[in-house]
């Protein structure tokens, strides 16, 4: 679902993969750990078909959290509008044309590339990332489409994990490409995008991530939250630490998400002891 934040982070990492540089990569770049999402959003409709837009009750990313010592934004409850979340999705890409799932693995177009997180010191080419295309459930029950940065080698796996998402109807907020304002953005904590490709460290390291190979996927963050000690990234998701209390978006131990990336020979960081990364699947452990 992987910071030194706003404060000293403006300069290092929040926002969730070998075709990898040769050699020993250079220092991960600065930048920040975790990153808002960016629209708005709110209340379901009873069926997976369209229906009038429901009524917003939250603005995603509006709210600049206050700092801890150690950047992160301050752990705060999760406010009401959030416990049992189900914002409806801004579209970014034209949604898909029919309910039949749809997907696209191409070479990177420049636009796509220079809105991204990419530079030349990332431990991954340009050329062996793939931007990927795919059709996904909201939970507004509508159909969307989204887009994912992946290494060249990892696409075909993560198209056929989210297909079999798809046919299950797994709702997914968001998904979309990390732009570079949001790694440097105070936290707000409620963030909730699907996300592949970010050019970070791992949380308060300087080894790069998995994200940063192309070779990692973080799925519904706020629904399921990374912990470690007293951190909880989102900083508003404590209400999703409650496991047992299952609400649509959460990934669990043997449910859908784990078993179609698990498919894959992909890890799942929610089987970690710490920390506990419950939205991050990865192909090389990390």
């Amino acid at each position: 679902m992987r910071r030194k934040t706003a404060a000293t982070a403006g300069a290092l990492i929040g926002f969730l993969l070998a075709g990898c540089a040769t050699g020993t990569p250079a220092a991960p770049p600065p930048s920040p750990l975790t990153a808002p999402s960016a629209p708005p959003s709110p209340t379901l409709p009873a069926t997976r078909t369209a229906t009038s837009a429901p009524v917003v009750t939250w603005q995603v990313g509006a709210r600049p959290l206050p700092l801890r010592p150690d950047g992160f934004g301050q752990i705060q409850p999760t406010p009401p509008e959030l416990v049992n979340r189900s914002l409806p999705t801004q579209d970014f890409l034209p949604p898909p044309a029919s309910t039949t799932y749809t997907a696209k693995i191409a070479e990177v177009p420049d636009a796509v590339l220079k809105r991204s997180t990419w530079q030349a010191a990332c431990p991954v080419s340009a050329a062996d990332l793939r931007y990927v295309t795919l059709s996904f459930w909201g939970f507004d029950h509508r159909v969307h489409t989204g887009e994912l940065l992946v290494r060249k080698d990892a696409a075909a796996a993560v198209v056929k994990a989210f297909s079999e998402l798809y046919a299950q109807q797994f709702p997914i907020e968001e998904m979309r490409i990390t732009s570079p304002a949001e790694l440097g953005a105070p936290p707000t904590g409620d963030g909730n995008d699907t996300s592949a490709f970010v050019c970070r460290p791992m949380r308060g390291q300087k080894n790069w991530s998995a994200h940063a190979y192309g070779l990692a996927v973080d799925v519904n963050p706020f629904c399921n939250p990374y912990t470690k000690d007293d951190l909880v990234v989102p900083e508003l998701a404590s209400a999703y630490l409650d496991r047992a209390k299952v609400r649509p978006g959460m990934v669990t131990a043997g449910g859908p998400v784990v078993r179609a990336f698990a498919a894959a020979g992909w890890q799942w960081g929610g089987a970690w002891k710490s920390p506990v990364d419950r939205m991050h699947f990865t192909a090389n452990g990390e």
